[in-house]
């Protein structure tokens, strides 16, 4: 039965490494014809753990982006492709924040234009400020407290 899951496949890695561990030390202590049985028992055994390896890996679900198998087989570091991705996500973070605190800052001068253009619209102003869910500003919070009114 073929394993399922990511640490099955990396329990069968282990083994290959194993596997090619004694076949160094099997090969570093190959003394001549006596030791020729084992040394290609072992390389027929690497050979099945590398085909069932093979078998079971290509079962598992994709879960790397093509961009870092193409970033490591140039000889390049993940660590630094991931590196880079975060520097570039919060750069693109730090860039809609300010885009964000910029349309903030225009509604609220708009806000407070329209109330000094059409002082009867002021009610109507703070009335949609309210209704999508934006925090009122000091402006509007001074007017209630001189109107006598509160939220």
């Amino acid at each position: 039965m073929a394993p399922k899951s990511i640490d099955a496949v990396d329990d069968q890695i282990k083994d290959v490494i194993q596997d090619l561990f004694q076949i160094q030390v099997a090969t570093h202590n190959y003394t001549g014809p006596q030791t020729q049985q084992e040394l290609v028992r072992l390389i027929t055994q690497l050979a099945e753990s590398l085909a069932v390896l093979s078998k079971d890996a290509s079962a598992l679900p994709d879960q790397i982006p093509p961009e870092i198998i193409d970033y490591v087989d140039s000889g390049r570091n993940p660590d630094i492709y991931t590196r880079e991705f975060i520097e570039l996500v919060q750069k693109s973070n730090q860039y809609l924040k300010g885009r964000s605190e910029a349309l903030t800052g225009f509604r609220d001068v708009l806000a407070e234009e329209m109330v000094k253009a059409w002082p009867e619209m002021k009610t109507d102003v703070y009335n949609v400020l309210e209704g999508s869910n934006i925090e009122l500003t000091r402006e509007k919070k001074l007017a209630e407290q001189t109107n006598g009114t509160s939220s």
